[in-house]
């Protein structure tokens, strides 16, 4: 006879996580052990289910925690399902519970929530004529429409009065997210069948159970509230870290991404906080668990930085099983590099400035005299011309493209300047040096004469955008086509609005074809609106590029949440400045007992040093987050990191001091370059770092100077 237990569906939403976050520590305990055992078996005696009257859905359960806290349940009369929902003090419980209820979507197919006391409030056909009210934003949409947008039959009264994109704002908490995003689009302009393809509901609708809900689970926009639960591990992390809803709630176009068996490179971009890097995590875990499943098999997960490698390492542990771990590699690309040369016996050493910085300096010698052009010129042409062009003499340097660069050179020039490119590269063989450009073509060449020598089915690539040609071209050749001229599984996720460092790409020329398979995300889950609306604003009248030839829309990135906007304090005096920072770091310690989720960002490593002393004399304890190493979020105290390193990182408040003038933008060799071009990249660069900065914030960010202001201000 069959275990009917082993027939048991039980699934968790993501307002029990958030409703467990704040059950007092002492009491988590309680709650952990009640939820272990009611997965083992809800109908046991001990989980003493209780149907309450008072509940406006009759599928609401109630289960004892103990004397003092209770949980609530859907449990349908239809299915052996089980959703946990809420946990709360009794009463409390008791009232959350009270107006909601729970139903399957008879267009979209998914479970959604209603608060009926909110549905009752909604103006009736009839007190909007009397009322002889404006125009609704949706009034020319069919009910069925709009059922079909994700909005409940209970609430289409409630849309009818909408009549500005203020009133859709404050329906948000009460609507689901999916008819929300929906109605969002809708109110931006897009079209009724532009939204229906965009939330993949263009097909010809199927006919749906509205009380089989353990079909409803499986839909994808059910997935992002509810979760089901098939492993106790799984169960103990989720219960250990119920804030992180990124390892299990995915929005149903990440999912599309993660899952999707693609037909070659796939190119996703996205702004600040829609999740690019969650979609590259889970995406190696599904390719390991579902795809490349051999014993052999390996996933190379590769960025810029090697903290950003490190923070992603760590991250994916937590999401993925001992032996998933062990068949996706982690490493930031330079070390990728630097191993794999070493491997195979290879002679030079690699640098990364400080010894082949004084090479250079030598070569320069070599330069002419009378042609006019500055020293700061011959590293910039090295860097933006040479380099990526892989040009090794002068014939190619004669015939090379140096579009973008500011400063006309003929050929007559070109000859001149190039001894002391020449001059360079012969310095650097006598030392046995080489760049890390050099080094990755070096890497790349070895590969294709050598040709399989590694074991990697897919690559995952986060941070694209920091990533130059000869990256790419290096990634293209670890998975080459096929036997069959099939392209291997590249995955890449990038945004040229966070571009940081100096590397500018097109994937096409580096033999990575994305047409056909491009996404972007456009909804940010990390930040607020009014944090969004700012940081945007610094890049106001840049033109930021695609990664492949095209232009970077943002027009329809938006974020869901709403808060305070960021404030710009200035000041006369650094002390100033410091004694803000501090009634703002008390006012945050007052309200949630702790700094560790907060984090004061400045330009500089020296400058860093110079805040955390004078902080801590203001008896404000600090942690560093270090290069190389995860941000620990549970050390205790005021995180302080630059805007490098801050990068792949969010906390619930960011500082952002010392924004002075010749800070942001930092006074360096690029800003006194006599190829416009180049400051121009520079200014374009340091604000992007600036936007990069203030969208590490999910609620509140501080900016402040003394002296004189930056101009990005």
């Amino acid at each position: 006879m069959p275990d009917v237990r082993s027939q048991i569906k039980v699934a968790i939403g993501t307002d029990f996580l958030t409703a467990f976050s704040r059950v007092p520590r002492n009491q988590q305990s309680k709650v952990m052990d009640f939820v272990n055992k009611f997965k083992t078996n809800p109908n046991s005696a001990g989980i003493n289910l209780e149907k309450i009257h008072e509940f406006k859905d009759p599928n609401l359960r109630s289960v004892r925690i103990d004397q003092a806290y209770r949980g609530i349940v859907l449990k349908p009369e239809a299915g052996n399902v089980y959703i946990l929902l809420w946990v709360d003090h009794h009463d409390e419980a008791y009232k959350w519970a009270k107006n909601k209820v729970y139903q399957i979507n008879p267009e979209t197919g998914s479970i959604q929530v209603v608060d009926t006391k909110e549905a009752i409030k909604a103006p009736t056909v009839s007190d909007r004529a009397t009322r002889k009210e404006s125009p609704g934003l949706f009034d020319k949409l069919r009910d069925r429409e709009l059922i079909r947008l994700g909005v409940p039959e209970l609430l289409i009264s409630l849309v009818r009065g909408v009549r500005t994109e203020d009133d859709l704002d404050r329906l948000e908490l009460e609507l689901p997210q999916e008819a929300y995003e929906a109605l969002f689009l809708l109110a931006a302009g897009d079209s009724l069948y532009e939204v229906y393809r965009e939330m993949e509901k263009d097909k010809v609708p199927v006919e749906i159970n509205t009380n089989d809900f353990v079909a409803a689970l499986a839909n994808p926009d059910s997935q992002r509230r509810f979760y089901v639960v098939e492993d106790d591990l799984e169960l103990i992390q989720m219960l250990n870290a119920p804030l992180e809803k990124w390892r299990v709630f995915l929005h149903p176009t990440q999912r599309k991404l993660v899952e999707t068996r693609w037909n070659g490179p796939t190119r996703v971009l996205g702004g600040a906080g829609t999740g690019k890097t969650v979609v590259a995590m889970h995406r190696a875990k599904w390719l390991a668990q579902n795809v490349y499943t051999g014993v052999n098999d390996r996933i190379l997960f590769t960025t810029f930085t090697s903290n950003l490698a490190a923070d992603i390492k760590d991250n994916l542990s937590k999401i993925c099983s001992d032996d998933i771990m062990r068949r996706i590699e982690v490493v930031n690309l330079d070390k990728w590099v630097s191993d794999f040369l070493r491997k195979h016996n290879y002679d030079s050493k690699i640098d990364y400035g400080p010894r082949i910085t004084p090479l250079w300096e030598k070569a320069l010698a070599q330069a002419p005299k009378d042609i006019g052009l500055q020293e700061s010129f011959y590293r910039e042409e090295w860097e933006k011309t040479i380099q990526p062009q892989e040009i090794r003499t002068l014939s190619d340097y004669l015939k090379a493209s140096r579009v973008g660069r500011g400063v006309p050179l003929n050929r007559k020039m070109r000859s001149l300047v190039w001894t002391v490119f020449e001059e360079y590269r012969v310095l650097l063989k006598e030392h046995d040096l080489k760049e890390a450009e050099d080094a990755m073509v070096d890497a790349r060449q070895l590969l294709a004469a050598k040709g399989s020598l590694l074991p990697y089915r897919a690559v995952i690539v986060d941070e694209a955008q920091d990533m130059g040609n000869q990256a790419f071209k290096l990634i293209r050749q670890m998975i080459p086509f096929d036997k069959d001229g099939h392209e291997g599984d590249i995955f890449i996720v990038g945004d040229s609005h966070q571009r940081i460092y100096r590397h500018k790409v097109t994937l096409s020329r580096c033999g990575i074809n994305v047409r056909g398979r491009s996404r972007t995300l456009w909804v940010n889950y990390r930040t607020t609106e009014e944090i969004r609306r700012w940081a945007v604003g610094l890049l106001k009248g840049l033109d930021i590029d695609d990664l492949d030839q095209g232009m970077d829309n943002q027009s329809r990135y938006r974020s869901l949440l709403h808060g305070v906007a960021p404030e710009a304090h200035h000041f006369d005096s650094f002390s100033q400045e410091v004694a803000d920072i501090v009634t703002f770091l008390e006012r945050i310690q007052k309200q949630t007992d702790t700094l560790n989720t907060t984090c004061l960002v400045v330009r500089t490593q020296k400058l860093l040093e110079q805040y955390k002393s004078v902080l801590e004399e203001n008896g404000i304890k600090t942690c560093l987050v270090r290069r190389s190493q995860p941000e620990d979020r549970n050390a205790p105290g005021l995180r302080l990191a630059t805007m490098h390193r801050v990068k792949g990182l969010e906390f619930d408040q960011i500082i952002i001091a010392g924004v002075n003038d010749g800070i942001i933008p930092l006074e360096t060799k690029e800003s006194e370059s006599g190829d416009y071009t180049v400051r121009q990249e520079m200014t374009e660069r340091e604000s992007l770092l600036l936007y990069v900065a203030v969208t590490r914030a999910k609620k509140e960010v501080l900016i402040t100077s003394f002296g004189k202001p930056s101009r990005l201000l």
